[in-house]
Formats: structure tokens, sequence, C-alpha cells
């Protein structure tokens, strides 16, 4: 038999293993050595690729050994390292190494999880971890869904599948532009921003979406909840989606979803809550009050990346009725063999959301949901708003800064100099700029990395703790590097 010249793309056994256990070693030295250093580098793109060098591509195969070492080594010097103690700044877990290596293995099976016959087992470990993802956060294990990459596209999901479901029958065939009636979404004016890019994206425009007024408490106010529903109705705009919020991305507040789900049932509305973030939280029984009426909605968006611990990129979107997602979904083209053995009871992804070709996101969740359990989240979770906790008590016993909010794992506060003498009209566009200068100068700086967010006009110094390892300590220093530096910058005028 004629043999093919693969020299150039095939390992052997033996020098897969020599390069494979010296990638695992210096991973292993990477995360023992990456909490010592500093979050970032905080170097300019100009500098980065001076380092990579502007050079053509290769002709010849280069040394693999050689070039995944130097790369590995280049990474760990050049990065910012969201499994580091003191990144805080966007709800972008630690990965657990068992997640690592979960990924590595599913990189190797490369299963394309689009269709059951092309990917057997790894559609029923998705299955399964869909089914655990319910489970955790304590809605019936009837709901169906599908692993994705993010918020934003768990979120997308959903809402073509409410769109599909509350539009008109003949929706599909003549698309938005000659719809009978226009559909009209409600949601906080925190929600977070993916619901401008769906209407966007998906045909219906900016002015389709109804920003509700938020409390005290960063929650949509139901009355005007109630109010903008009726006057749509008056207009002979159908309500199509209300979007509650489970953890806003700002402040971490939930919305009061019991209530809002009584609202959507009143008047035949999809609820979908954007959990993205703080879903995970209700397998906390303390916080089962606060999460109460998540199991009503039709829809939930979830992000084991985000608190369960799980390596990028892993999304979800969770429906209370699966079909609509097949509904939504599906398509048939002729080169489509995937048969319907077991009376149809397989099931293929493809069916299930925007792409065919899919990658097997779920083994790290799977593996990491096993190797943590129930318990163990709970005492991760629950460590992590203690700890977010813990930073607001700091800061509002410090006397040069200002707590803010607390809730959940996200705590924001101000940096606000003691002895600051400007009238009461100065000081609020003063303090914006000094705490933006501030965030700016420990982000390139690379101790610590916070984020920001805005409330009633306050620019606001924001950290959001997702990371099993982060301890006391670690906030601590975070708060002692805030007011030295934010004295420094106020000393400097």
């Amino acid at each position: 038999m004629e043999t093919r010249n693969n020299q150039s793309i095939d390992l052997s056994k033996e020098e897969f293993k020599q390069i494979g256990h010296k990638l695992i070693d210096d991973l292993a030295d990477f995360f023992r050595q990456m909490p010592l250093g500093k979050v970032t580098s905080g170097e300019s793109p100009s500098a980065l690729q001076k380092i990579l060098e502007q050079k053509p591509f290769p002709a010849e195969s280069l040394n693999s050994k050689e070039f995944l070492s130097s790369t590995t080594q280049m990474l760990a010097e050049h990065s910012l390292f969201n499994g580091h103690p003191k990144f805080m700044g966007y709800i972008t877990s630690s990965p657990a190494p068992l997640g690592v290596l979960s990924d590595l293995l599913a990189s190797a099976m490369n299963s394309n999880v689009g269709a059951q016959i092309l990917s057997p087992m790894a559609t029923e470990i998705e299955k399964q971890t869909i089914g655990w993802l319910c489970e955790l956060i304590g809605v019936p294990t009837s709901f169906g869904g599908v692993l994705v990459s993010g918020g934003n596209m768990a979120n997308f999901t959903a809402f073509l599948a409410a769109r599909n479901a509350k539009a008109s029958s003949e929706f599909k065939q003549k698309g938005v532009d000659t719809a009978d009636k226009k559909l009209a979404f409600y949601c906080s004016k925190s929600t977070h921003t993916w619901i401008d890019k769906a209407c966007v994206l998906f045909g219906h425009g900016t002015d389709s979406v109804r920003w509700i007024e938020a409390d005290e408490h960063n929650k949509m106010r139901l009355d005007k909840l109630e109010e903008a529903i009726k006057m749509d109705k008056q207009h002979g705009i159908i309500p199509a989606i209300v979007i509650g919020t489970a953890g806003d991305v700002s402040t971490g507040a939930v919305d009061d979803l019991e209530q809002i789900a009584v609202i959507c049932a009143k008047h035949e509305i999809w609820f979908h809550i954007d959990g993205a973030y703080g879903a995970p939280a209700a397998v906390l029984p303390e916080l089962a009050s606060v999460f109460k009426g998540m199991e009503l909605a039709d829809s939930i968006a979830i992000d084991p990346h985000k608190w369960l611990y799980a390596p990028l990129e892993a999304g979800c979107t969770l429906v209370k009725n699966p079909q609509h997602l097949v509904n939504t979904f599906t398509s048939h083209p002729e080169y489509y063999n995937f048969s319907h053995d077991e009376g149809g009871r397989e099931t293929n992804f493809f069916e299930y959301g925007l792409q065919n070709s899919r990658g097997f996101r779920a083994l790290k969740v799977w593996t990491v949901l096993q190797q943590v359990g129930r318990n163990g989240y709970q005492g991760l979770i629950r460590d992590d708003v203690a700890l977010a906790k813990y930073f607001f008590e700091l800061a509002e016993e410090h006397p040069d800064l200002q707590a803010m909010t607390h809730n959940l794992s996200i705590t924001t506060l101000r940096f606000v100099p003691h002895n600051l003498g400007l009238k009461a009209e100065e000081r609020n566009g003063y303090l914006n700029e000094l705490n933006k200068s501030l965030l700016d100068a420990l982000q390139k700086e690379g101790e610590v990395f916070l984020s920001n967010a805005v409330l009633d006009g306050k620019y606001c110094l924001r950290a959001c703790i997702v990371n099993f390892r982060t301890t006391k300590r670690d906030v601590v220093e975070t708060i002692d590097l805030i007011a030295a530096r934010g004295q420094q910058l106020f000393a400097a005028g």
C-alpha cells in the first residue's frame, strides 16, 4: 500500500509522550508560580508584537517540542491571568485544573457534537451535564438545553427560541419586515448589553427594547414593567420577552424573579432569566429566597466558565420546553443522514442552537461537576460571597474608601480621600475622573485587576470574586493597593 509523507504533522508515540509530558510539567509549574507574580504584564500591543516578531509564515516544519515549550513560556510571561487570586475584574473564573486536562482529552477525541451519530458518547455526556446544571440551580430536570460559548450566545439562543414561540405563525417564512405586529422586549436598566446586540443583529432594532427603571437596590421596578407592557398592548405591540437578571454584572443584584414570573404568566409573555453569572449561587440554601421563581422561567442562561470554575468557553441555555429550541433551529438539508433510531430518542444538538459543527465543551464541565459535587460548590461559592462581603466591610472601615454595594460575590467602592476639600457640586465630577484614573493605573500596573461600575452617575471600582484561589489576604492587600495608589494620584493633582 502506498504510504503518505505525513512527517510534518503526525507524531510518533514517543514524540507525543515527550512533548505532552513536557507541556504538563510546564503547566504544573505555571499553576504553582502564577499566583506569586502579577495579574498582567500590562504591556502595549506594540511591545507584544515585537516579542512575537513579525516574521513570514514558515515554509518548512519547525521542531514541535522546541516551539511548543517556547510558546508556553511566552504565554506565561505575557498574558493576563484570570486564575490569579487578585484578578477580580471581569466574571471569568479561575479554571479548575481537572477542567484543563479534560479540554485536552476532548481535543484528542475531536468529537463533533452536532449529531448523535458523530458523537455518541459526547452527546450523552452533554445531555447529562445539562441535567446536572438544572439540579445544581434548582430547576426541574425536564428542562433541556445546549452548551454554547458564553453568556451572549446563551442569551441569544434563548432570545431566538422565545421570538419564534411568540411571533406569528408566518414569521419563519416572512421574516421581521413583513410581520404584522412589532415585538417588544423588557428588561431592567442594569441588564447586560447582550439584549441590545440581539435586537440589532436579529432585525428588531434597539427601539424595541423597553429599559425598565431599577430601584435603589438595582432591581427592576415591577410597577414600571406593568406600565410598559400595558402601554405596548394599547398600541398593538406584542410583549414578547421579559428578561429578569439573576446577578447583574455591575452589582450582583437579583431581580424579584417570582413576581416577574407572575406578571409574565398574566400577560402570556416569555420569561427569560439571564443567570450567566449569578445562577450558580442558587445552590446555597441561605440564598434560596433570593432566587425563588427561577424554576418558573421559560429559559435561563448560565455560564459554567463564570462561577462553576470551568475553563473557557462554556455557556449554557436551558429551556423549560426544549421543543422550542428544535422548532427554532432545526434544519435538514439532503446531505444530513442522521438517523432516528430507538424511536427518535437520540439528540442532535445542531437542532438546539446556531452551530452545526460543535466542539465537546461539555466534558470539562462534566468532569469538574463530578470532582467538586454539590457540597463542594456550596463551600466554594459561599467562600466567594463571604470574601466579597469582607471586601465591602474593609472598604466601609477605611477612611479613604467609600463602600457602595455588595451583592453575591460583587462589591463596588470608590476612592474618596478623607482630605478632599471640594464643594459638593464639584465633588462627583472630580471623584469620577480620579477613580477612572485609579482603575486605569491599577489595571496597567498589574498587581491587582479590578473593573468598574457606574452607579447613579458615580464611577466606582468593582471587584468580583469567582476564584477558588482568592483568600482574605488577597482582599486585604487589594484594599491597601487601592488606597495607596489612590493617594498617590490624589497628591499628584
